[in-house]
Protein backbone atom coordinates (compact mmCIF):
# COMPACT_ATOMS: atom_id res chain seq x y z
CA UNK A 1 0.00 0.00 0.00
CA UNK A 2 1.38 3.46 -0.87
CA UNK A 3 2.62 5.77 1.88
CA UNK A 4 0.31 8.55 0.76
CA UNK A 5 -3.37 7.96 0.07
CA UNK A 6 -4.61 8.00 -3.50
CA UNK A 7 -6.49 11.21 -4.22
CA UNK A 8 -9.81 11.14 -6.07
CA UNK A 9 -11.53 14.04 -7.75
CA UNK A 10 -15.16 13.37 -8.53
CA UNK A 11 -16.68 15.75 -11.07
CA UNK A 12 -20.46 16.16 -10.90
CA UNK A 13 -21.89 17.63 -14.13
CA UNK A 14 -25.47 16.33 -14.13
CA UNK A 15 -28.57 17.66 -12.39
CA UNK A 16 -29.51 15.98 -9.11
CA UNK A 17 -32.78 14.51 -10.41
CA UNK A 18 -33.80 12.49 -13.42
CA UNK A 19 -30.73 10.24 -13.52
CA UNK A 20 -28.62 8.26 -11.08
CA UNK A 21 -25.41 10.18 -11.87
CA UNK A 22 -25.32 12.18 -8.62
CA UNK A 23 -26.15 9.15 -6.46
CA UNK A 24 -23.38 7.16 -8.16
CA UNK A 25 -20.88 10.01 -7.72
CA UNK A 26 -21.68 10.23 -4.01
CA UNK A 27 -21.46 6.45 -3.62
CA UNK A 28 -17.99 6.49 -5.17
CA UNK A 29 -16.95 9.34 -2.87
CA UNK A 30 -18.06 7.45 0.23
CA UNK A 31 -16.45 4.18 -0.86
CA UNK A 32 -13.20 5.96 -1.72
CA UNK A 33 -13.10 7.71 1.64
CA UNK A 34 -13.89 4.46 3.45
CA UNK A 35 -10.82 2.90 1.83
CA UNK A 36 -8.56 5.78 2.85
CA UNK A 37 -8.55 7.84 -0.34
CA UNK A 38 -8.41 11.61 -0.19
CA UNK A 39 -11.67 12.61 -1.89
CA UNK A 40 -12.89 15.92 -3.30
CA UNK A 41 -15.95 16.77 -5.36
CA UNK A 42 -16.20 19.42 -8.07
CA UNK A 43 -19.69 20.57 -9.09
CA UNK A 44 -20.11 22.19 -12.48
CA UNK A 45 -22.69 22.65 -15.22
CA UNK A 46 -26.08 21.31 -14.01
CA UNK A 47 -24.30 19.55 -11.15
CA UNK A 48 -24.25 22.77 -9.13
CA UNK A 49 -27.98 22.32 -8.61
CA UNK A 50 -27.24 19.42 -6.25
CA UNK A 51 -25.86 21.93 -3.76
CA UNK A 52 -28.88 24.26 -3.71
CA UNK A 53 -30.51 24.58 -0.30
CA UNK A 54 -33.77 22.66 0.14
CA UNK A 55 -33.25 19.79 -2.30
CA UNK A 56 -35.82 17.06 -1.86
CA UNK A 57 -36.69 13.78 -3.49
CA UNK A 58 -36.90 13.67 -7.27
CA UNK A 59 -39.77 12.80 -9.52
CA UNK A 60 -41.31 9.35 -9.25
CA UNK A 61 -40.04 8.96 -5.71
CA UNK A 62 -36.36 9.16 -6.64
CA UNK A 63 -34.45 9.17 -3.36
CA UNK A 64 -33.03 12.58 -2.43
CA UNK A 65 -29.28 13.04 -2.13
CA UNK A 66 -29.25 15.89 0.40
CA UNK A 67 -28.79 13.53 3.38
CA UNK A 68 -25.74 11.97 1.71
CA UNK A 69 -24.25 15.38 0.98
CA UNK A 70 -24.84 16.28 4.63
CA UNK A 71 -22.70 13.38 5.91
CA UNK A 72 -19.69 13.83 3.62
CA UNK A 73 -17.72 15.54 6.40
CA UNK A 74 -18.17 12.46 8.61
CA UNK A 75 -16.14 10.59 5.97
CA UNK A 76 -13.49 13.34 5.94
CA UNK A 77 -14.72 14.59 2.57
CA UNK A 78 -14.46 18.31 3.17
CA UNK A 79 -13.30 19.65 -0.17
CA UNK A 80 -16.31 20.69 -2.20
CA UNK A 81 -15.42 22.77 -5.22
CA UNK A 82 -17.77 24.60 -7.52
CA UNK A 83 -17.39 26.23 -10.91
CA UNK A 84 -18.18 29.92 -10.46
CA UNK A 85 -19.41 30.35 -14.04
CA UNK A 86 -21.83 27.43 -13.66
CA UNK A 87 -23.35 29.08 -10.59
CA UNK A 88 -23.58 32.45 -12.30
CA UNK A 89 -25.20 31.00 -15.44
CA UNK A 90 -27.99 29.64 -13.24
CA UNK A 91 -28.47 32.87 -11.31
CA UNK A 92 -26.98 31.40 -8.13
CA UNK A 93 -24.34 32.42 -5.66
CA UNK A 94 -22.80 30.69 -2.65
CA UNK A 95 -25.57 32.05 -0.39
CA UNK A 96 -28.07 29.77 -2.18
CA UNK A 97 -26.02 26.65 -1.45
CA UNK A 98 -26.54 24.27 1.46
CA UNK A 99 -22.81 23.58 1.82
CA UNK A 100 -19.62 25.57 2.05
CA UNK A 101 -17.71 25.45 -1.22
CA UNK A 102 -14.55 26.78 -2.79
CA UNK A 103 -14.36 28.17 -6.30
CA UNK A 104 -11.96 26.21 -8.49
CA UNK A 105 -11.24 25.69 -12.16
CA UNK A 106 -11.57 22.06 -13.19
CA UNK A 107 -8.39 22.15 -15.29
CA UNK A 108 -6.34 23.12 -12.23
CA UNK A 109 -7.89 20.42 -10.05
CA UNK A 110 -7.32 17.66 -12.61
CA UNK A 111 -3.57 18.24 -12.29
CA UNK A 112 -3.72 17.96 -8.48
CA UNK A 113 -5.52 14.61 -8.12
CA UNK A 114 -4.35 11.08 -8.91
CA UNK A 115 -7.66 9.89 -10.35
CA UNK A 116 -10.56 11.84 -11.85
CA UNK A 117 -14.07 10.45 -12.31
CA UNK A 118 -16.82 12.32 -14.13
CA UNK A 119 -20.52 11.83 -13.54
Amino acid sequence: MPDTPVSLLIVVRHAPHGTSWLREALDLALVGATFGCEVALHFCDEGVMALVEGQGAGALGQKGTAPTLDVLALYDIERLYVDEASLSERGLDTEALAHEVEFAELAELVREYDRVFTF
